[in-house]
């Protein structure tokens, strides 16, 4: 057992956890944010997606020890103050949740890509959900989302 201390979602947590426990199940078992979906196990359908100091990883394919003193965001945590964040309000606009099973790793990852740029172009939004995989329609309702969360907010969220 180890000792892993980091923040999620604005809030530092510590706990003891298996040094070979991955960071998707400390997330989903140990801190009940089931908005992690553990798809593939394989790190290429991005249904585990969480901002990892910043920037998107498959929280299937990191150990929960790399996690020490990081600062861990998930889709539970973009919403601020009762109000959803302005992409969760654009996948809902735009009907770009469909079945509903990748779209917190397609918010994520989207949020991630706006915060570090605010204006993608069409291509850079597909390039930035490039590590999220859709199994039931196709993506222009995700790409329409991300753009229109752009005239939403536009800055920094």
């Amino acid at each position: 057992m180890i000792d892993l201390k980091f923040t999620v979602n604005g809030e530092k947590v510590t706990l003891k956890v298996p040094g070979a426990k991955r960071l998707l199940d400390v997330l989903r078992e140990d801190l009940g944010l089931l908005s992690v979906k553990e798809g593939c196990s394989k790190g290429e359908c991005g249904a585990c997606s969480v901002i990892f100091n910043g920037k998107v990883v498959n929280s299937c394919m990191v150990l929960a020890c790399q996690a020490d003193g990081s600062e861990v965001t998930t889709l539970e945590g973009l919403s601020k103050d009762g109000h959803l964040d302005p992409l969760q309000e654009a996948f809902i606009q735009t009907g770009a949740v469909q079945c509903g099973f990748c779209t917190p790793g397609f918010i994520v990852a989207g949020r991630a890509l706006l915060n570090r740029n605010p204006h993608p172009s069409d291509e850079e939004i597909k390039d930035g959900l490039s590590g999220n995989l859709c199994r039931c329609t196709g993506y222009q309702k995700i790409v329409t989302a991300v753009k229109l969360a752009t005239e939403k907010d536009g800055s920094d969220v």
